[in-house]
């Protein structure tokens, strides 16, 4: 089954997560009074009865003057104005966890792992890609927790755990899979929802295949796996053209020229000109974690393999989805995991590349959730 999400469709009842989902977004940077061009444009698209349905939906502001949003619009921010906006938004950022005060640290086989969790119910289990960590999800958090306990945390080898090139690499997804079963018994949870992105789905596919009874449900989101094309008509060349596509970032990593990895692996990723359109987060976030790209690209050890046979152990409903301006690399992946997983849903994300959860948070958790509460 394939559906398609639209990133610019939402019902009513999702005016509430698209507001607080924003503000999540840019939370760090508000609370410093920077970036406010951007946060006022992305405040202004949203109009006078989104911000007052937030407003009353959540008791903590009774009216919203549109008079003084209109002040915004034209971009006169004065003291009340200032005053207004500041309210507005440190109420919904207490919708969300104090992510950067409330990092919780897990004692797992020797290593201690970073996380946060906020809400209560079911547990859902948020596993980054490459290059990411914990703070990947800091938008997706207050949305999840309103119906379940939610965890994201960070993988081994990456910030704000110890470091180092000579670390666990990003693409050993073998390994990090066993990190999210010894991270799932340690905080005592014999079985959650997993939700994963890129290199963190490829390990949640290890994890899921080698223990089925842990996994409620599965969402994974364009995994690298690529070893599911060998052998598929027109796999190798896809792997070849994958191959080639990635090796300027690649080599610049095997250099330690970290500055021009990071650039060439978002562009390799999602096209040129994707380094750029980062946030200044973003782009903190991805150097934070570069030493697990260059473990990445230094290490001697064989890539794990995840066949289709492995995938048919996975005995939890699964999602799979991608973005629709994703690279065929990915899309080839996802069209065999569809083939064969027992149970899978796929949805394909209108207008978003391979990081869906980032670049349509909205869709992402509106497609997660539904599909989570059906199963």
């Amino acid at each position: 089954m394939t559906t398609t999400f639209s990133t610019t469709a939402f019902s009513p009842t999702t005016r509430t997560s698209r507001l607080i989902s924003l503000f999540g977004r840019y939370r760090d940077d508000f609370l410093q009074w920077r970036r406010r061009g951007r946060l006022r444009r992305d405040l202004c698209a949203l109009d006078d009865r989104e911000l007052r349905d937030i407003a009353i939906a959540r008791g903590e502001i009774d009216y919203v003057v549109s008079g003084r949003f209109a002040d915004l619009r034209e971009g006169t921010m004065n003291f009340k104005v200032k005053i207004l906006t500041t309210g507005l938004v440190l109420c919904l950022l207490n919708l969300a966890p104090a992510v950067g005060a409330d990092v919780k640290q897990a004692s797992v086989n020797g290593k201690q792992f970073a996380y946060v969790e906020a809400g209560q119910g079911d547990p859902v289990v948020l596993v980054h890609g490459g290059l990411q960590d914990y703070r990947f999800w800091n938008s997706h958090l207050a949305v999840f927790a309103k119906t379940h306990r939610v965890i994201a945390y960070s993988r081994q080898n990456h910030f704000p755990n110890a470091t180092s090139k000579d670390g666990l690499p990003d693409g050993a997804a073998d390994l990090h899979g066993e990190d999210l079963a010894a991270l799932l018994a340690a905080l005592g949870i014999t079985s959650a929802h997993i939700v994963a992105h890129s290199s963190g789905a490829h390990a949640a596919l290890f994890f899921a295949a080698n223990h089925p009874e842990a996994v409620r449900t599965l969402v994974i989101n364009e995994p690298p796996a690529a070893a599911l094309l060998a052998g598929v008509p027109g796999g190798d060349d896809v792997l070849k053209q994958w191959g080639a596509r990635f090796a300027p970032a690649r080599q610049a990593f095997e250099k330690d020229d970290l500055n021009a990895g990071l650039r060439l692996f978002a562009e390799a990723i999602g096209g040129p000109g994707t380094y750029d359109r980062r946030s200044e987060s973003e782009r903190k976030m991805m150097a934070d974690n570069a030493l697990s790209a260059v473990a990445d690209a230094i290490t001697t050890r064989p890539r794990p393999v995840f066949t289709c046979d492995m995938a048919k152990r996975i005995s939890a409903p699964t999602l799979v989805t991608n973005g629709d301006r994703s690279p065929e690399f990915f899309h080839r992946i996802v069209d065999e995991l569809v083939r064969c997983l027992p149970r899978r849903t796929r949805v394909e994300i209108a207008g978003s590349s391979h990081t869906v959860p980032g670049e349509a948070p909205q869709a992402y958790d509106e497609a997660v959730l539904s599909f989570i509460a059906s199963h």
